[in-house]
């Protein structure tokens, strides 16, 4: 059974722009390559840098915290999964799940989160909303919930599609997935023995660098498309405070190191 919702503060107002300030600000953070980007507090949700933060853009594979959330929601982690041929025709990157092979839901999401297999999300968004346009009406039901309404979900993983979103929202989308434990686990996994269904592991490496290097950096979430750049989510926790901050439309050689930079920049505000 669906579990019930926690009681949330007004979403909306989480990451919202402050009072005139302009699409770029302040004048005195890090300058980023990101074409998008927002950094928030991730205790009250108050914006701390923006860079044209309501920009359309796809967001990629960072829309799956918000299948993560809606799986979560819906309940029954340990429930099994019967993989169905639709779950495998997705480009990678994907696992190789076969047809009539049987995964818990929690697996799957692992999956999905580490290493952003498109396969397990399309599984397990069948399997919480019966397929794929169902599940799709669910996650942008949840985006409006959460004040996301500048966002159009197409697909549960985030590969090429008539979808979009912005930083602004996509820090919405983490804030609210951050408030789970079980979505917090996961994206600090840094490495994941995945037992498929034959019994052969296979070790899969976290997507987001930033684990390795920072011992703060709690998660989140990488993506990239062609149209999107690359994408990232990234929280971190110090001194009893926690950042969120999304960039999208940017760079290999740049993401990693400007998420640094602002993290670094953010807790000294």
């Amino acid at each position: 059974m669906p579990r019930e919702r926690p009681v949330r503060p007004a979403e909306a107002a989480v990451a919202s722009s402050p009072s005139g300030a302009p699409a770029l600000w302040p004048p005195e953070a890090p300058a980023i390559t990101a074409r998008h980007a927002i950094l928030i507090d991730g205790g009250t949700g108050r914006t701390l840098f923006q860079k044209y933060a309501d920009g359309p853009i796809p967001p990629a594979s960072t829309q799956k915290l918000l299948t993560a959330l809606l799986a979560i929601e819906d309940g029954g982690l340990e429930r099994r999964v019967v993989i169905q041929p639709e779950d495998t025709r997705v480009k990678p990157t994907k696992l190789g799940l076969r047809p009539g092979e049987t995964y818990t839901r929690r697996t799957l999401l692992e999956a999905m989160l580490v290493k952003s297999h498109n396969d397990a999300a399309a599984a397990l968004a069948r399997d919480v909303a019966g397929g794929e346009a169902s599940f799709v009406q669910k996650m942008n039901a949840r985006a409006w919930e959460l004040g996301a309404r500048s966002s159009r979900f197409a697909n549960p993983h985030g590969l090429p599609a008539d979808q979009v979103s912005t930083a602004r929202d996509m820090a919405r989308i983490a804030h609210r997935a951050a408030r789970e434990p079980e979505i917090r686990r996961i994206c600090a996994i840094r490495e994941l023995p995945f037992v498929m269904a034959k019994g052969r592991v296979k070790m899969l490496e976290n997507t987001n660098k930033l684990l390795k290097s920072d011992p703060t950096v709690t998660g989140m979430k990488t993506g990239y498309t062609i149209a999107s750049g690359r994408c990232l989510v990234a929280s971190a926790w110090r001194g009893g405070r926690e950042l969120i901050f999304v960039q999208l439309g940017s760079r290999t050689s740049e993401i990693f190191d400007d998420a640094r930079r602002v993290l670094d920049w953010g807790f000294t505000r």
